[in-house]
């Protein structure tokens, strides 16, 4: 009798212990959750590049001067920072953003479709490849920058290109890509479609894989109203963030709260 009460006081104790162990597993993931959805750029990343790739996965190799190189160095702010609006002020839903892009915005109708043209111009213009800054409007006229070195001509020609392209320009402009060969500096873009009176657009800014072949992505956007753009956050698989891992499936691409058809993966 009192070798089986012994018995059951330690097997109390045992489970008991789990039962704490579980809790504080529990509380321990759930104050990291927590906290990681109410702070950008947890791991205060200088640029792009220093944001740690998955667990598993290898960023996949780049050349020099390239545009996917040139995506690794768009600078990051400070742990903490909060998307600002162009007119100024917190933007809504802040914990969508996993980091703050620090580049500032050009005008309030610099928005999702106009900042995935607006990273790509940018390069262009830094590598003096100015005859290859040239962007389709809606009416499918070519808009062709002309400036030059001049800085001031070269902003005025994004603010009208904002004017006149759009999702549907920027899809029409575009051609698919396989997802399983996505690549850095590809647009997730859709325009207005049934259930979605506006159009949205995503930019890949880099890209990693892991020995099976699967694919994870770091998406930047911008939203409307105009507000900085930044790294979107996966709310769905806080371990992953701000990753997001690509399944060539056939099926959606679920990007943050969007969602994409696999034929909506494009490139210039």
């Amino acid at each position: 009798m009192k070798e089986k009460y012994s018995n059951n006081k330690t097997r109390r104790k045992l489970i008991v212990l789990i039962a704490i162990i579980l809790l504080l597993a529990v509380g321990g993931v759930w104050a990291w959750w927590a906290c990681s959805s109410r702070t950008s750029n947890v791991g205060n990343a200088r640029y792009i590049g220093e944001v740690p790739a998955p667990f598993g996965y290898q960023r996949v190799e780049v050349q020099d001067k390239s545009y996917a190189t040139y995506l690794r160095s768009l600078p990051l702010k400070p742990q903490g920072s909060k998307v600002q609006l162009y007119t100024g002020g917190d933007a809504n839903y802040q914990w969508l953003s996993a980091a703050v892009v620090d580049m500032k915005l050009l005008s309030n109708y610099e928005q999702c479709a106009d900042v995935t043209m607006r990273i790509r111009a940018e390069y262009l213009y830094k590598m003096d490849r100015y005859k290859d800054i040239c962007f389709t409007d809606v009416n499918g006229q070519k808009m062709q920058y002309r400036g030059g070195k001049d800085r001031n001509a070269f902003e005025s020609y994004l603010k009208r290109v904002y004017g006149m392209c759009n999702t549907a320009s920027l899809y029409r402009e575009t051609t698919p890509r396989p997802v399983r060969d996505v690549q850095p500096g590809d647009v997730l873009v859709y325009p207005a479609r049934d259930g979605h009176q506006y159009g949205h657009a995503v930019l890949v800014v880099d890209v990693a894989r892991n020995n099976s072949g699967k694919v994870a992505v770091l998406c930047v956007e911008g939203n409307t109203p105009a507000r900085e753009m930044h790294l979107l956050r996966n709310i769905a698989h806080p371990r992953r963030n701000p990753w997001f891992i690509l399944d060539d499936d056939g099926n959606d691409l679920y990007i943050s709260v969007f969602s994409f058809a696999p034929e909506e993966l494009r490139h210039y």
